[in-house]
């Protein structure tokens, strides 16, 4: 695989697209419109804010002499990294949690983050150290200190857990 693509993988293209910019000392400005592009966009995908579509890749590619399709493959990592971004926080890890801890309601009926509160607290009432580290990963630690520590502590019945 290319050196460029295997040092930047996973980094949104918009990042190293800037980044070459400023080592040839091109305008973001001047470069868009150049290639026919509205500044706006170019901007936006600096920014990370927007995707950076294949026949736009292949115009910044030519015009900078980088090989073609080194923009759209950065895209694409880019994509996958943050779709198991979304994927894997979604829940937390479910094999490591007990079914037992959550006996009063259907595990995989919890909105988990709306109700982070209650999870929080039912964890470290009755969970393992397993557990309890893996709410903290789930959810942060800033979070569940934050939580756990709240001085007005509104019980959390069963109820709450349910949906």
């Amino acid at each position: 695989m290319n050196k460029f693509i295997e040092k930047y993988k996973g980094i949104h293209p918009g990042f190293i697209l800037e980044r070459e910019l400023q080592k040839r000392m091109i305008r973001q400005r001047p470069f868009a419109l150049s290639i026919n592009e509205h500044p706006q966009t170019l901007n936006a995908i600096i920014k990370g804010k927007r995707s950076l579509n294949i026949p736009l890749a292949l115009k910044i590619e030519e015009k900078l002499g980088i090989e073609e399709g080194t923009f759209s493959i950065l895209q694409t990592f880019y994509d996958i990294v943050s779709t198991k971004k979304k994927i894997s926080s979604n829940t937390p890890n479910l094999s490591v949690l007990r079914k037992a801890l959550f006996w009063d309601t259907d595990i995989s009926k919890i909105d988990w983050n709306r109700q982070f509160k209650a999870v929080i607290h039912r964890v470290f009432e009755r969970g393992n150290d397993t557990e309890k580290n893996e709410i903290r990963r789930f959810y942060g630690v800033k979070k569940v200190e934050a939580v756990l520590s709240a001085k007005t502590r509104a019980p959390y019945s069963v109820s709450h857990l349910k949906t």
